[in-house]
């Protein structure tokens, strides 16, 4: 349970959810093996996410944050199945990361802790892949030049979008 709780703190921090009266605590709607769906409400509307931290974090550090792959549904920024990692560390400025599922790459742009991709066809893309993939690494470099490589189940990953894809409907 513990674990569970870190997660969701985390989690909470990492979609950027606040105390303030337009925003509440997210509370879980399910899990899937690997994948925990969340909804909060923003805005007098539902926001709608699923998370899941690595089955295993490689690299030559010797401190890390919190590790997240998020799939978002976010109606004010009208954003559907929008993904992105979260990685504990800063990343190097201006780098680039590489996200590998079945054989398929796919490159992420950077923010500080943070990559997206950069447009809404390669978040569906990405998503798909997902959806027909078992694992997905995750490969990056920290503002100091540590090299990572996070892999990540797939397991319970359909299940647990077609949960936000029915709280969060468009």
């Amino acid at each position: 349970m513990t674990h569970f709780r870190l997660l969701l703190l985390g989690l909470a921090v990492a979609v950027g959810v606040t105390s303030t009266a337009s925003a509440q605590e997210p509370q879980t709607i399910g899990r899937n093996s690997d994948w925990i769906a969340y909804t909060y409400e923003s805005g007098g509307k539902t926001v709608c996410y699923m998370a899941s931290t690595p089955t295993k974090a490689e690299g030559n550090y010797s401190k890390r944050g919190h590790i997240y792959a998020l799939v978002t549904h976010h109606p004010d920024a009208d954003s559907k199945g929008e993904f992105s990692i979260v990685t504990g560390y800063s990343y190097k400025p201006d780098s680039e990361v590489e996200v590998e599922i079945g054989g398929r790459k796919f490159s992420l742009f950077t923010d500080k802790d943070r990559a997206w991709a950069p447009d809404a066809k390669t978040d569906s893309s990405i998503v798909n892949a997902m959806i027909k993939g078992s694992k997905m690494v995750v490969a990056g470099v920290s503002s100091r030049g540590t090299k990572t490589s996070d892999t990540y189940s797939l397991r319970g990953f359909t299940a647990t979008k077609k949960l936000i894809d029915g709280k969060c409907r468009k």
